[in-house]
């Protein structure tokens, strides 16, 4: 018997979260195939079958489990059904003939669901996984696209039908990783001395850059030239000139860093998750985009690991994909300082004596008043803005 331990997602976490059985119990299932999900409050694992055979379930989903303790076990010399036979492929991976003939993409199970839940049809997948099978990345890709297809819109539901709908209640338990995020939040507001500063940025210079080399940017880089190299390039700078702004506190210890590793803020369906990019101050705008894109994608595939979202000395939040147009961010400490990103707005500004339109930002710093005074948090974003507003600035370093 092949026996199903749970993976440790951390040194520090001994108990997950098991949320989710795929396959239920004296089912056959094929080597490498999604079985269960686990949930820690750190991260969120997927457990795969190491050889093909008959699982049989030891621990009901939604039970806490310590860390390397048996959860299932696997019979690889239990005789195949014939449902399941070589030449055929497993239920959770069979491959669908729509109406239109067309054949779909084997999908995985992780994969399946997820297109489920956002009402995608599989027949628009393509599979990059082995034998074409359409695995969570695809999904995930595909499922963020909104399709070009327009429905009309639903009618209108009768006087008679609202009247009559039922009044219901749902409760969910929350998951050990929200569980983190609500203690984490709430301790950021009670145990720090938190003030916010505002600023604004005329984003003209940086659509004119974009405007004129996101082309060959592309082409040269193979990734896209966006808002978050400039601002996490503007903020290193910034931090290596104010270093209060750039340090964590412990206890009675404020230490400083030399360099500027700059957590970026990554909205994931399991939560928040803020990865690091290391050495911020050091890398060109490429090598940042570079960076961002591949901790965000693995941070939404749930392929992130602890060590790549610990350390960081500065977090960037950007609300302003979500339609923002100001707040007021919370720290993530033991940083004493985080900069909002928010959205991207036309508005008359006065330059030069007259009235022009220009795209804005308004930008937000909040930061720790037991360790930051105010004249050095308007200054760091004073600083931020200057650079941003003439990123020719980034590229000679004045």
């Amino acid at each position: 018997m092949i026996e199903i331990r749970v993976p440790s997602p951390g040194e520090s976490v001994t108990e997950v979260l098991l949320d989710k059985w795929h396959k239920p119990t004296g089912s056959w299932v094929e080597k490498d195939e999604l079985i269960a999900e686990i949930q820690s409050d750190k991260a969120a694992l997927e457990v795969y079958a190491e050889q093909a055979g008959l699982l049989e379930i030891l621990v009901e989903a939604g039970s806490q489990v310590p860390v390397g303790s048996v959860i299932a076990r696997i019979d690889p010399s239990a005789a195949r059904p014939a449902s399941a036979s070589a030449g055929e492929a497993p239920a959770a991976l069979a491959t669908a003939t729509p109406a239109g003939g067309e054949k779909v993409s084997m999908v995985l199970p992780a994969a399946a669901r997820i297109l489920e839940e956002k009402g995608v049809d599989a027949s628009r997948v393509s599979g990059t996984g082995p034998g074409g099978r359409v695995t969570k990345a695809d999904a995930l890709s595909v499922a963020t696209t909104p399709s070009p297809e327009i429905s009309p819109a639903p009618p209108p539901p009768s006087i008679e039908k609202h009247a009559s709908s039922a009044r219901e209640e749902t409760r969910k338990k929350l998951t050990p990783i929200r569980q983190t995020i609500a203690r984490r939040l709430l301790a950021a507001k009670n145990q720090t001395a938190m003030l916010t500063t505002f600023n604004e940025v005329d984003m003209s210079r940086i659509f004119e850059l974009r405007k004129a080399y996101k082309e060959r940017f592309q082409e040269k880089h193979g990734v896209g030239l966006g808002f978050m190299s400039f601002f996490t390039k503007a903020c290193a700078t910034a931090l290596l000139e104010f270093p209060e702004v750039n340090s964590q506190l412990h206890e009675d210890e404020l230490i400083y860093f030399s360099y500027a590793d700059i957590s970026v803020a990554v909205s994931t369906d399991r939560g928040l998750v803020v990865p690091v990019v290391r050495n911020a101050h050091s890398l060109s705008l490429a090598e940042i985009e570079s960076v961002i894109a591949d901790l965000a994608a693995r941070a939404r595939q749930n392929k992130i690991t602890i060590e790549e979202m610990q350390g960081g000395t500065f977090t960037i939040t950007n609300g302003g994909v979500f339609g923002s147009l100001l707040s007021t961010p919370i720290l993530n400490p033991p940083q004493t300082a985080i900069l909002g990103m928010h959205k991207v707005q036309e508005r008359p500004v006065a330059l030069n004596g007259q009235v022009t339109v220009r795209p804005m930002m308004y930008v937000a710093l909040s930061y720790d008043h037991r360790v930051i005074d105010g004249k050095e948090a308007v200054s760091f974003l004073v600083r931020v803005k200057e650079l941003l507003e003439d990123p020719i600035r980034l590229l000679l370093q004045v």
